[in-house]
C-alpha cells in the first residue's frame, strides 16, 4: 500500500477543518461542493469510505511523523509495493 504524502494530507486536513467551521457559521453553496471534494479526496487518499475514518488515518498517519520507530534502522518503512 502507498503512503500518502504527509504534507498533502496535513494541508487537506486543514482545508476541511476551515470547510467545516465556515459552513457551520453560514451555508455557501461554493464552499460545501468545495468540502465535499475535500472530504472525498481525504478518503480516496486514506482509502476509506466514510470521512470519519479516512480523518482518523490521516491522524494516525500524521502522528507517526518523525518518529524514530516509523522506519528501521536503514530508513525503510517496511512498506512495500506489492501486498
Amino acid at each position: 500500500m502507498l503512503v500518502p504524502d504527509r504534507k498533502i494530507v496535513r494541508e487537506l486536513l486543514t482545508r476541511y477543518a476551515s470547510l467545516r467551521i465556515a459552513q457551520s457559521e453560514r451555508h455557501v453553496p461554493k464552499a460545501a461542493r468545495e468540502l465535499e471534494d475535500v472530504s472525498y479526496t481525504l478518503c480516496v487518499m486514506m482509502g476509506t469510505s466514510d470521512i470519519s475514518d479516512a480523518i482518523a488515518k490521516a491522524d494516525v498517519l500524521l502522528l507517526t511523523e518523525g518518529r524514530p520507530d516509523a522506519a528501521d534502522a536503514d530508513g525503510e518503512s517496511g512498506l512495500t509495493l506489492v501486498g
